[in-house]
């Protein structure tokens, strides 16, 4: 069995696979009108034989909601309850904004469809839902043309009667059919609903996509899908529940950085991703940050996420000047095609083109030297811009780092500094196939000592793929007051979630020995709105033990704690987690400082604050465990180009990752 990781980027696809006892790596430009073109064409390149366990990371359901491309929805909920798909909490997330106006609803008046029966919130039928009247509006579904449908019922958490006779009756229309009380079993319909009509919207398209690669397999290969969750699922999950995936491939990132810092020392990460589209940030305190409360394009998602920070700044970035006259960088990306000017056929100026002109990405080398960069390209278009600007060349091109790198800093601080961390406590663990050229950057503006950049830190997503375990999370609904509860108590409203974890573990091919069991409760202080996630021991003393941890993650999340208030369990919650098998990382024996023979490509200028500088550039493969390299210093590699500039100093650790230390 050869083992694959896959991770779908905006500019390239990236593959990690065993071969033999080595691990090695392979990219290709990815093929944006069909994704998995490139995910087969990278298989066969690297695997052609059957016998394949591939885990791949899917923008699939990312793109189809946030370029509004999923299909035609329709949405059944009780009779006069239609419009809380529009109406939601009435937040804005532009409050100042005068000529603010919601976004189109993904489900339109036209597709929405009342049904009768009511459940109210102890779980007892206050009105039935016969047969006849769910075939009624399965009727309603069928004439609208509805490509897919969402369920999504009042109450339907602590009595899914109504929702499974809806979903009976829809079955039979053959198109896909989303009930609530199994994507979210929880309270707060609007949330719940959210998350549904996300998920009947999506999972067509990777329906599509997912049997599009199954059906391209060979006999004997297996498939699975990183969720946003930080584990894997199989395809056949994934297919049902698409939104887990929104963020499958960051993910994926963010489980590799945790799992190599913390193997080489270093548990307090901020995560930073950037790739050709995007960069994506992380905080991480020794664990991964999950959150209950995530949305995409506006809609709310109740399932569990990594919590991770997008903005649209990447090495595909496009430069433009404003109405004002003012330069811009992002969030419009060149992409894999047309791509960066110096890739042959682009012809916007981007974050790319801007390092290769400043001497910083090395054309010779890009891409284990399988992709030669066009430098003589550059010279028109930055002279153009730079006139129209009233910049030199060069100005221009440092001009667009800066903007770039504001950018991303201000994404570093949006979940460290506005959440009460202080960045400098914290490591920079830089990655994605352009994180090295501006991590040290970074770190200089936010205070930062160290940057830790991985070996082959532009498929580190595809890595962290193999690293993921299999994860199942489950939750419900109990409203406990903590006071009236006892260990047992939550035990036994953990134990339905348990059987169904074991039971779903199992169906995904884990054996019992290789399965394992978190707990964690949702808690509040009453009459709060959110609630703290919460670990719970089942073999606490008793309910004091859990309250008082608690008490101790609200006075860290917000500055207090109130001892006198009343505490409750909403929800319950449980997180499956089945082990595969995983890549081993070997430590490597010192060889000294100084960097071997076979390493030094020579030396070039690069351009630092308007200054060319003869810079060493070294070839990464070749550096030993224990070398030194003082800035400035290019290192160039397969998957990666990383700069060492003058501040910095960099070092190779036991595990060929190399750390830079800031002055």
């Amino acid at each position: 069995m050869r083992i694959i990781g896959v991770d779908t980027g905006g500019t390239f696809t990236d593959l990690i696979y065993k071969d033999g006892e080595a691990w090695k790596v392979h990219k290709l430009l990815s093929t944006p009108s069909n994704p998995a073109e490139a995910v087969l064409a990278g298989l066969a390149a690297v695997a052609p034989e059957a016998g394949r366990m591939v885990v791949h990371g899917s923008t699939v359901a990312t793109n189809a909601i946030l370029e509004r491309k999923g299909v035609r929805t329709a949405l059944v909920t009780n009779d006069r309850f239609t419009d809380v798909i529009v109406i939601g909490r009435q937040n804005r997330s532009r409050l100042y904004d005068l000529a603010y106006r919601h976004e189109s609803p993904i489900v339109p008046e036209e597709l929405r469809f009342g049904a009768p029966g009511r459940i109210n919130s102890a779980g007892e039928e206050l009105e039935p839902l016969t047969e006849e009247d769910a075939k009624r509006v399965a009727d309603l579904v069928r004439e609208s043309g509805a490509e897919s449908v969402a369920v999504c019922l009042l109450f339907s958490f602590a009595r899914p009667e109504h929702e499974q006779r809806l979903g009976q009756a829809l079955a039979g229309l053959g198109i896909p059919v989303s009930l609530s009380h199994e994507i979210v079993s929880e309270f707060r319909e609007f949330e719940r609903m959210s998350t549904t009509v996300v998920n009947a919207y999506v999972s067509p398209k990777m329906h599509r996509y997912l049997s599009f690669l199954e059906d391209r397999l060979f006999e004997g290969d297996s498939l699975r899908i990183m969720q946003s969750n930080g584990g894997s699922i199989s395809a056949a999950t994934a297919m049902h529940e698409s939104v887990r995936t929104i963020l499958s491939g960051p993910a994926g990132g963010v489980v590799g950085a945790l799992e190599i810092g913390t193997l080489a020392g270093h548990p307090k990460l901020i995560t930073f991703d950037m790739g050709g589209t995007s960069s994506d940030v992380a905080l991480m305190d020794g664990a991964l940050s999950l959150t209950m409360e995530s949305s995409i394009s506006g809609y709310p998602v109740k399932t569990p996420m990594i919590d991770i920070h997008t903005v649209g700044a990447g090495g595909g970035s496009i430069a433009a000047v404003d109405a004002g006259g003012s330069l811009t960088v992002g969030p419009e990306s060149a992409g894999a095609d047309p791509g960066p000017i110096c890739y042959g056929k682009g012809s916007d100026i981007t974050v790319t083109d801007a390092n290769l002109f400043l001497g910083r990405l090395i054309p010779e080398h890009f891409l284990g030297g399988n992709m030669e960069l066009d430098l003589k390209a550059l010279d028109k278009p930055f002279a153009e811009m730079s006139a129209k600007l009233g910049l030199t060349p060069v100005e221009l091109a440092e001009g667009i780092l800066a903007v770039a790198n504001a950018n991303m800093e201000r994404a570093i601080r949006v979940i460290s500094v506005e959440r009460g961390f202080d960045p400098r406590e914290f490591t920079l663990f830089s990655f994605g196939g352009a994180g090295g050229l501006h991590a040290a950057s970074l770190a200089k503006l936010l205070n930062m000592e160290k940057v830790f950049i991985p070996k082959n830190p532009g498929i580190l997503s595809a890595v962290g793929m193999l690293l993921a375990d299999i994860v199942k999370d489950y939750s419900h609904t109990v409203m406990f007051e903590a006071a009236a509860c006892t260990p047992a108590t939550i035990s036994e409203a953990l134990a339905p979630l348990e059987a169904r974890g074991s039971e779903d573990l199992a169906a995904e091919g884990v054996e019992p020995e290789r399965m394992t069991f978190e707990r964690y409760l949702d808690m509040r202080y009453e009459g709060q709105s959110y609630e703290i996630l919460t670990p719970f021991d089942p073999d606490a003393a008793d309910i004091g033990t859990v309250v008082e941890a608690f008490h101790e993650l609200h006075e860290r999340t917000y500055g207090y704690r109130n001892q006198a208030k009343p505490v409750q369990v909403v929800n319950v919650r449980l997180r499956a987690r089945g082990t595969p098998i995983k890549p081993t990382f070997a430590k490597m024996e010192l060889a000294g400082e100084t960097p071997p023979e076979a390493a030094d490509l020579g030396e070039r200028e690069v351009i630092f604050d308007d200054v060319a500088l003869p810079t060493r550039v070294y070839r990464r493969e070749e550096l030993k465990a224990g070398n030194v390299i003082p800035g400035p210093a290019v290192l160039v590699e397969y998957t990666s180009t990383l700069l060492v500039p003058p501040y910095a100093t960099a070092v190779v650790d036991e595990y060929e990752n190399l750390i830079l230390t800031i002055s």
